[in-house]
């Protein structure tokens, strides 16, 4: 449905995107991930035809797309992009502007369609109030409603849970995620929220610096993280020098502090140094005997500062994690 092939862009000569390639399949839902300002945003703006490449191509539908220079009124048909800025009518209520943009030649349909709507964006106890006074966060929902009012075929939203609460924010996930599912809506989402990709994309781009570092399925992501960069933007992740190990091994290893266990046995020795009650566990921050290397782990007690406490990891783990310096 979508081809990114070799496309670059640069603002004043700062390249923005590097020689950035995929595909995106009828129905697939992709997640971009990245740290602040590696381009997640600037590739959605360059899909959705809001800007010129410098060199590279975007097909959709098999037809090019086309920046400002070719089109009077950027954007793509059957396409549909939803900034973090959102553009919504303050002075009328939420119901009125989700049902702007629903076809006035079916007045039955547009009432069911209008309930469906704010079902999935959770705002039915808000209908009827003015968007200008409204939280952030609810306009960012009210704005989410009036792009899925237009029926895209194919959705580009930009951190699309940045402004909610966390409490609507799991629900509302759900509810839009299986909503496009049903009908079968192809989405492409940047996000900084790890959540948000591994609980609801088919497949993980993960930007770094303008340039596409890895294209593949959340749980290989998860399992076998390429590098520190990608496993840190999934998770918390100890990056522990392999001298630990073997002196004459040169390297780290990726360990999620999940996979350490307290062990009497434990062939690593740290000391803890602080605790983080999490709601059902503790975070343990400790640093490892000798090195002084800080290592996370979790404890289903808290430790004592200083305590110390020795540590394991399953051999196979080991193995898949190494990597080398």
């Amino acid at each position: 449905m979508l081809k990114v092939v070799s496309i670059n862009f640069a603002y004043a000569e700062k390249e923005i995107l590097q020689n950035i390639s995929f595909e995106v399949k009828k129905g697939e839902h992709l997640g971009i991930i990245g740290e602040s300002g590696c381009g997640k945003s600037t590739l959605l703006k360059a899909i959705y035809g809001l800007l010129d490449l410098d060199s590279g191509k975007i097909i959709f539908k098999k037809k090019k797309v086309l920046g400002p220079a070719y089109n009077l009124v950027p954007g793509v048909s059957n396409m549909k992009y939803l900034a973090q800025e959102e553009q919504l009518m303050p002075f009328t209520s939420v119901a009125e502007n989700i049902t702007t943009h629903l076809s006035r030649q079916f007045p039955k349909e547009n009432k069911e369609r209008l309930a469906v709507l704010l079902e999935v964006v959770d705002m039915q106890a808000y209908a009827h109030k003015k968007v200008k006074l409204l939280s952030g966060g609810q306009k960012q929902r009210v704005a989410l409603a009036q792009v899925l009012a237009k029926k895209p075929e194919f959705l580009l939203l930009d951190e699309p849970f940045n402004f909610i609460d966390n409490f609507r924010k799991n629900r509302l996930r759900r509810r839009l995620f299986a909503y496009l599912r049903r009908e079968n809506i192809t989405c492409l989402f940047a996000t900084h929220d790890a959540t948000d990709i591994l609980g609801f994309s088919d497949r993980v781009l993960v930007v770094k610096e303008g340039e596409l570092l890895s294209d593949k399925h959340p749980k290989e992501l998860i399992e076998n993280p390429p590098n520190f960069y990608t496993a840190s933007l999934l998770s918390e992740v100890n990056t522990i020098d392999a001298t630990n190990f073997s002196a004459s091994k040169k390297g780290h290893y990726l360990i999620y502090p999940q996979e350490i266990q307290l062990s009497k046995n434990g062939f690593l020795q740290a000391k803890v140094v602080k605790n983080y009650y999490n709601g059902f566990n503790y975070f343990v921050e400790s640093v490892l005997e000798n090195s002084e290397e800080k290592i996370y782990f979790y404890s289903e007690n808290v430790m004592e500062q200083g305590e110390i406490c020795k540590l394991t990891i399953a051999k196979l783990l080991l193995e898949k994690r190494f990597r080398s310096a």
